[in-house]
This record gives structure tokens, C-alpha cells and sequence, in this order.
């Protein structure tokens, strides 16, 4: 009879403990989903645009402070940065096409993160509905940015917008085989292979 107390005692603290991690993890698990809904909001910058760099980097000045914004989403042409690393074919329309949008203008942000530049990743709202970067990408002056099976795409409606831009042979596209800056980056740049 004391045999089976004291394996039902110990039974009982294993079922304790087992409880105790159980809660424990579902604990750690509502605190999680607490933080990732946080980041998914992200949070908003509104401020001057005082500079475009290129077709998917632009500089705001937000009270008296300058954010690098990285666009969101979309992967511009890369422009030339010295002898070794030349520019892509239309680097320069995005740029200007960006420019056009938010040079000099007060903007509204959508940020969700800074990334290891310490850019500002950013959504840059165009009246109620639309962003710069999805009016990028429909004139065919961007990727929606798909590296890394799709980490990177937190608007899902950019690839809609650059397939109708394909089809339409707009901007980049009417290059036959325009290519994606991410491998630019790598194959030209890194490895100096580069194609044009």
C-alpha cells in the first residue's frame, strides 16, 4: 500500500510539473503573439523627404532628426557606386520616378523595422490608398523584392502589380532579360561577372 502512495505522489509531481511547464509555455507563447502582432504594426514617421538616393532609398527629416527609409518590399536598379560596382540599366529612371513622387514633399510612413544599416524600413503612403512603392513596381521601375522565398515582400499585392507591368513591357521589362538587383549584387559586384 505505501508503494502505491508513494507512486501516486509521484505520479501527482510529475503531472505537477508537466502542468506547471505547460503553462509555462502557453505563457511564453501569449507573450510572442503579443510582440509579433507589435512588430507587424510597426510604426509611423511622418516628415520631409530631403533626399532620394536611388529608386528604393530615400532620407526624411522627422523633427529635427534625418531617417535613412529603405521602400518596403521593393528592390530598385541598382545605381553605380564607383569603378567596381557599375549601375543597372533604368538605376536612374527609378530614381527620377521616385524623385518625381516625394522629392521635397511632406510623407507619411509605414515602418516596420530597422534593418542592419539602420534604415527605417518603410511603406511611403501616396494619398489614402496607394504607396511609392507599389507605384514603383506598376511602372515597371522595381521588383516586388522576392529573395529569400518572399521574406522580404510584406505587400503581397506587388506581385500582382509587376506581373501587369511585365506584360505590358513597362520601364525595366522592356529589357528582355532585365536583372533582379539581389543577384546583380552578387554576381556583378561580389564576383565581378558582370553582363553589361
Amino acid at each position: 500500500m505505501a508503494l502505491k502512495r508513494t507512486n501516486r505522489l509521484k505520479t501527482n509531481k510529475t503531472m505537477h510539473r508537466g502542468l506547471a511547464a505547460l503553462v509555462v509555455l502557453a505563457l511564453a507563447f501569449a507573450a510572442l503573439t503579443l510582440f509579433a502582432d507589435d512588430t507587424a504594426t510597426g510604426y509611423e514617421l511622418r516628415g520631409k523627404v530631403v533626399r532620394v538616393a536611388d529608386g528604393d532609398t530615400i532620407t526624411v527629416r522627422v523633427g529635427s532628426e534625418n531617417h535613412r527609409i529603405r521602400l518596403a518590399s521593393i528592390d530598385a536598379p541598382e545605381t553605380a557606386s564607383g569603378a567596381n560596382r557599375p549601375g543597372q540599366p533604368y538605376a536612374q529612371a527609378s530614381r527620377r520616378f521616385l524623385a518625381d513622387l516625394v522629392a521635397g514633399e511632406q510623407v507619411r510612413l509605414t515602418c516596420y523595422e530597422v534593418d542592419r544599416f539602420g534604415r527605417d524600413i518603410c511603406d511611403v503612403l501616396i494619398g489614402q490608398s496607394q504607396t511609392a512603392n507599389q507605384m514603383l513596381v506598376a511602372a515597371g521601375m522595381a521588383w516586388a523584392y522576392r529573395q529569400g522565398n518572399d521574406r522580404f515582400l510584406r505587400d503581397p499585392s506587388l506581385i500582382e502589380l509587376e506581373q501587369l507591368a511585365r506584360q505590358d513591357k513597362l520601364g525595366l521589362w522592356a529589357d528582355p532579360a532585365p536583372i533582379e538587383p539581389w543577384v546583380w549584387r552578387i554576381d556583378c559586384w561580389r564576383k565581378g561577372q558582370c553582363e553589361r
